[in-house]
């Protein structure tokens, strides 16, 4: 993904997108792997880290769905008002709801809102995320390459989401800890295939257009062959 971002001229049209690849890479790739084989797996040293790690790469995944949001309102700057509003409401909401778990667990404070807060960011970029998808299909918004961005993104959200409700639902059992290990990176995958695809065959910026501002276009084409015909 990297590379392709490198040769596509990625890292400067998709700064976002290039600044999440990056904190994914250096995170879970390179600085999760070494602290695993350092401190071991049941040390507290590598739970810290993992889960700070992860609020890291939530926090992440949260702008870079703020950054589709605000490509796909490129030309609808009301649209875009009205959205970063309910952008940072559902931040503060986020925040709010993981502080709750503050009172239910009050000798493990740190740790459980660390957990609570990555947990609910995730799930609200996968709902965000989603609403995403509607607006565009809803206001007409031409660009098939932030589609395809957002559906990637979709699939690691999902499966995710779908991996930790099996997760709770079975109370950690051995056989689901085990799916989770393999399907968790196999959503990533997914999600970044998804995203090499989209930048290989869009390797260009579309410009975003509504059929709303196209209607008065086509009323005028309209009008001058009419006009012509007389």
């Amino acid at each position: 993904m990297c590379v392709i971002l490198a040769s596509r001229g990625g890292w400067r049209r998709l700064k976002g997108l290039s600044s999440y690849v990056a904190l994914l890479l250096g995170l879970d790739a390179l600085a999760r792997p070494a602290v695993l084989s350092h401190f071991g797996l049941q040390s507290v040293q590598y739970r810290y880290f993992y889960w700070l790690t992860d609020v890291a790469l939530a926090l992440g995944a949260f702008l870079l769905v703020c950054s589709f949001f605000r490509r796909a309102c490129t030309q609808e700057d009301k649209v875009w008002r009205f959205v970063r509003l309910l952008l940072v409401f559902v931040f503060l909401v986020v925040v709010a709801v993981s502080a709750l778990s503050l009172t239910r667990h009050y000798t493990h404070l740190y740790t459980m809102f660390i957990v609570e807060f990555s947990q609910n960011l995730y799930f609200a970029c996968l709902v965000l995320n989603t609403l995403l998808y509607l607006m565009m299909q809803q206001l007409g918004i031409n660009d098939d390459e932030l589609g395809l961005l957002i559906c990637g993104l979709g699939v690691q959200f999902a499966g995710e989401a779908a991996l930790l409700a099996l997760y709770h639902l079975t109370v950690g059992e051995r056989f689901t800890t085990l799916v989770f290990s393999f399907l968790n990176p196999a959503c990533t995958l997914g999600m970044l295939l998804t995203w090499s695809y989209a930048i290989l065959k869009m390797p260009q910026a579309v410009p975003v257009r509504s059929r709303r501002r196209e209607q008065p276009v086509l009323a005028e084409a309209v009008a001058d062959w009419h006009a012509m015909a007389r």
